[in-house]
């Protein structure tokens, strides 16, 4: 049991690198249009980039937890590892794959990961357009 927690710590670890990582290049992207004076559109559209990379950042760290399901047989096939990988990680719990005894922590280690990632994520997202609203509300005055 204490070998899969130091794999669970691992891919957490692994987890927060890709999203500081990601977070990191999407606040340059932030700052970088921050100042500019840009019609709404194209604040969306900076928007639904950001949402993108979010999202990639997110699949990202489901694949490398599923990767490592598959390699260590914790579950038998890639298709099913991400499958329980996404469900485990954003907390949606179906239930109809489970892990085996020695592993069911580590899933949980999981789901306490995603549930930080996300949240990582959200503030991020509201930051950026705080800092897009506020921008805007100098250029107005």
């Amino acid at each position: 049991m204490l070998s899969k927690l130091f794999v669970a710590w691992g891919l957490m670890a692994l987890s927060v690198v890709i999203h500081a990582t990601g977070i990191t290049v999407a606040l340059r992207e932030v700052r970088r249009h921050a100042g500019a004076r840009l019609e709404a559109r194209r604040w969306v559209w900076l928007f639904v980039k950001i949402a993108g990379w979010i999202v990639l950042l997110h699949l990202l760290e489901i694949s490398a937890w599923a990767a490592v399901y598959v390699w260590d047989h914790a579950m038998p096939d890639l298709q099913s590892a991400l499958y329980f990988s996404a469900v485990t990680y954003t907390t949606t719990g179906y239930g109809d794959l489970v892990l085996s005894r020695e592993w069911r922590l580590v899933g949980a280690v999981e789901a306490l990961t995603g549930i930080l990632m996300c949240g990582w994520s959200t503030g991020f997202f509201f930051a950026a357009l705080s800092r897009v609203v506020g921008a805007k509300g100098q250029e107005r005055s």
